[in-house]
């Protein structure tokens, strides 16, 4: 990935047993195809996380919970569910976020379907 051309990240958050077919569904709905998929470390061992990364080809990048607080006041939505259940306000756009690294813009707010969510950001 990179050589000097931006690279998409899908950030993914997901309730627990999530299927992949709603991950696969939550990343159609958006307005790019990402080069990965980032996901929170303590979401990154969900069965259907990795099935959907598989099923479309892509590598998967885990982000610390550290790293997903950071980028926070760079989110656009907030989940009260999100908060309640993990003390973040916003988990696929700052997965994708972090991911994109600290030029990174967010160039899809999260969407959902099913117990998945989905939000892309791209490198600087």
């Amino acid at each position: 990935m990179g050589g000097g051309e931006a690279v998409i990240y899908a950030g993914i958050g997901c309730r627990l047993g999530c299927s992949a077919q709603d991950v696969l569904e939550a990343i159609g709905r958006c307005v790019s195809r990402p080069a990965a998929l980032a996901v929170p470390d303590f979401k990154c061992n969900e069965p259907g996380v990795r099935a959907a990364a598989a099923a479309l080809g892509l590598g998967v990048v885990v982000v610390a919970s550290a790293d997903l607080a950071a980028v926070q006041s760079r989110c656009v939505t907030s989940s009260r569910a999100a908060r309640a259940a993990v003390g973040l306000a916003s988990v696929a756009e700052a997965a994708a976020l972090a991911a994109a690294g600290p030029g990174g813009r967010l160039v899809q707010p999260r969407i959902a379907h099913g117990g998945a969510t989905c939000a892309l950001a791209e490198t600087a």
